[in-house]
Formats: C-alpha cells, structure tokens, sequence
C-alpha cells in the first residue's frame, strides 16, 4: 500500500486510459511533437521535443510520417501515431517505478511503435488493394478476391492482437521478476 502511495506521489498527473482513448479518437490521423509535448506539459509533466527524438532513436517510440502540407512552398511535417501518447505514458509510468530507460527498452520489450506501424501498413496495403479489386470486372473473380481480402484482414487482425497479448505477457513477467528481487 505504501508503494502505490509513493507511486501516486510520483506520477499524479499522468494520463488516465480513458483520457488516452479520448486523444485517439480526436486525433485518428495522428499528432505533431508539438502537439504530443503540449499533452504532457499541460499536465505539468516534464517532457520535451528533445526527449520525444531521443525515445524515438533509442527505438522506445515510433518514427513520424512526413505529411505534406498543403500551399506553395509549406513543406511536410513530422506526424506520429497517436498511440505514442499511450508509450509515452507507460514510459513516464514505468520510470516512475525507478525504472531505467535501459531496462525499459530490454525488459518490455518496447514493440509498440513497430506494432503500431504494422497496423498502418497493412491498412494501407488493404486499402490500396480494395481500389485496385473496385476497377476489376465483376463476377466470380471479384468474389473470390473480396473473399481472400477479407480472409487476409482477419488474420491481420489475429497477428495484431497476437502480437499484442506476447508484449503484454512480456511486460506482465518483468514486472514480477522485479517485485520478487
């Protein structure tokens, strides 16, 4: 009870799951740094630009999207998944439990940026290929396509969800371990 006090002590104003549902739905095509910084720092939670990159290099985060932006000469900007919210979050967590960025990267196993990528390629992919079946000709082959297609969503979505339970597991015997020590 004491170390869920201390906890809370440490980590008062990090973002509730409801709140990290919240910015997902608001923001489905992701967020800038400049965004993400201002959701932590609105919370009075330090974190910076600089940290954003330096998570992103040591592989704790995912990489931004270049997006262009739409005017003569306005050049693309750096957009990330919204779900860098929720690892950020975790990672605030976690090193609130004196956990070490070191033993965040090897011990959880920190896939989420990856998996999250996965997720935007293959709903790319399959959108792409929902086009290209839409301007074939109908019929047998058409069905036999939007059958496969939608076989080949479903086991998207079973890897996804598998891949996510193995982190989940990951992080779930890390943390044991280190209680028991």
């Amino acid at each position: 009870m004491v170390y869920v006090q201390n906890l809370e002590l440490r980590t008062p104003n990090l973002l509730t799951s409801g709140e990290v549902s919240d910015l997902e739905s608001r923001y489905p095509r992701g967020m800038t740094s400049a965004e993400i910084v201002g959701v932590f720092s609105s919370r009075g939670i330090k974190f910076s630009e600089a940290t954003l990159r330096k998570y992103v290099q040591q592989g704790l985060l995912p990489r931004s999207q270049r997006v262009g932006q739409k005017g003569k000469h306005k050049g693309s900007k750096g957009i990330y998944p919204v779900s860098t919210i929720r690892q950020i979050n975790e990672i605030k967590r976690l090193m609130a439990m004196d956990y070490t960025i070191e033993e965040i990267q090897t011990q959880f196993a920190f896939v989420d940026g990856e998996i999250e990528e996965l997720k935007q390629l293959i709903d790319t992919i399959m959108g792409k290929l929902e086009q290209s079946s839409q301007s074939a000709e109908g019929g047998l082959v058409a069905t036999t396509v939007l059958k496969q297609m939608n076989e080949a969503k479903f086991s998207a979505g079973e890897l996804i969800e598998q891949l996510e339970l193995i982190v989940r597991q990951i992080r779930e015997r890390a943390h044991i371990a280190r209680d028991a020590v």
